[in-house]
């Protein structure tokens, strides 16, 4: 155990862990699947005339997602408020005005989060923190904030996303910006998750070409991610099962969801890409998405995660094209050296043609097939100097940034990581092709 993991349980004795489990919310996934809402939020305990909040943004306001599930819940006798100055990357005090909402209006039966991650992550911090009171500082972890257990999961949540990548649905963190130390940090815990997770895909045909793109990367990286992180059994078993981590290795069943998601994520993302409105496709999508997340968010994700972080805070990107432009060089390249055999594997699941090649030759047509992927859907960066303009003056801030903020997942990683390592692969993120 030379090598320490925060992915492992932090008051355990030397002896491996033997046990794993899987937490999850109740899931519904189909075509009409927002149309048992009102059947979905009844079987947790809210009933008409129940007064809830719906969280989410302008843009889904404005297309039209806000009213269509609205009023599938007023259709049913439910009263529905709605919240729509959800942040792109929320920040604490994004979190702050929303939780100042909830208590003016006197709190809420249940909430919604309708959108994409960050709309799923302020529905998350908000019911948290107006559960347990105070503000979201108190439950992020020391030294940013004052480390306080959540005790109280509050009214019921119900989760809709509107794009088929970031897991938010099913994920016990909501991820915030600490804006003035350029930083994101989460409030981690299993009552953040939600109760229930509705998938409809037809809600994510409005997602245009690139962020339908983006949020495929996003997905792709957790699947990827989850598939190579540390075995459960390579982990310190718990003196108390309650402090198992939220991260806590691959098992066979997350091995399993991870190679299913990134077959379908890869063999489904360039129709949805170039036909928004094929069905079909963004189904697949979205059932990639849930595999994705179901294996990385349970098993941890890493390298790429990590410097991601750094990364969205700086300059401001989208998550999904920063996680597009970084697992290249992170993900498939510095980790492939840590189990080629493995990452021969992901690169048969993304389409090579690996007969003939050693172990190490056919990991590294991961990292081709990866990027020939982005190329052909033609609306991802090249790179991270395409992405944020980011040049080699910014690199060593962002190698620093990375190791001394993002502890708990570079420990996930397959290999060790130095400040000296992030630079190089932060170095070699700069141009992916082109």
């Amino acid at each position: 155990m030379g090598y320490q993991r925060s992915v492992s349980a932090p008051d355990a004795d030397l002896a491996p862990e033997t046990v794993w489990q899987l937490r999850m919310p109740e899931i519904r996934f189909g075509r009409g699947a927002i149309d048992e809402l009102a059947h979905q939020l009844d079987t947790l305990g809210a009933e008409p005339p129940g007064r809830g909040l719906l969280i989410t943004d302008e843009n889904l306001v404005h297309l039209g997602h806000a009213d269509r599930v609205a009023g599938v819940l007023e259709a049913a006798g439910f009263e529905v408020d709605v919240y729509d100055a959800a942040e792109r990357e929320p920040s604490i005090s994004a979190i702050d005005d929303c939780v100042e909402f909830v208590r003016d209006a006197g709190g809420y039966d249940f909430y919604l989060g309708v959108g994409g991650g960050s709309c799923m992550d302020t529905a998350k911090a908000t019911r948290a923190v107006v559960a347990n009171g105070g503000v979201p500082l108190d439950y992020i972890a020391e030294p940013t904030g004052h480390g306080q257990p959540l005790m109280e999961a509050g009214p019921p949540l119900v989760l809709v996303p509107t794009t088929a990548g970031t897991g938010a649905e099913i994920s016990p963190l909501a991820i915030l910006s600490v804006e003035e130390q350029e930083i994101k940090e989460g409030i981690s815990d299993a009552v953040v998750r939600a109760d229930a997770a509705v998938l409809d895909p037809r809600l994510t045909v409005t997602l245009p070409p690139d962020m339908t793109a983006a949020t495929a990367m996003d997905a792709l990286g957790h699947a990827i991610e989850g598939y190579t992180t540390h075995r459960y059994d390579e982990l310190r078993r718990p003196n108390d099962p309650e402090t198992r981590p939220v991260y806590a290795g691959r098992t066979p069943i997350t091995e399993m969801f991870s190679e299913r998601a990134i077959e379908l994520l890869a063999g489904n993302v360039r129709k949805a890409v170039n036909n928004g409105d094929d069905l079909e496709a963004r189904s697949a999508m979205l059932r990639g998405a849930l595999f994705g997340a179901i294996a990385g968010l349970t098993a941890g994700a890493h390298l790429c995660h990590a410097m991601a972080y750094p990364v969205g805070n700086r300059y401001h990107t989208y998550h999904g094209e920063t996680i597009a432009v970084l697992t290249p060089a992170s993900t498939l390249g510095y980790n492939a050296a840590s189990d080629p055999e493995r990452f021969a594997r992901i690169a048969r699941m993304l389409g090579a043609e690996t007969d003939g090649l050693s172990a190490r030759e056919a990991a590294d047509e991961a990292r081709r097939h990866y990027v020939r992927l982005q190329q052909d859907l033609t609306v991802l960066p090249s790179g991270l100097a395409a992405l944020a303009g980011t040049d080699e003056s910014d690199l060593d801030w962002l190698a620093e940034r990375t190791v001394e903020s993002q502890k708990r997942l570079l420990r996930c990683n397959p290999r060790p990581v130095t400040v000296p390592d992030v630079y190089d692969v932060f170095e070699d993120a700069l141009y992916n092709w082109g």
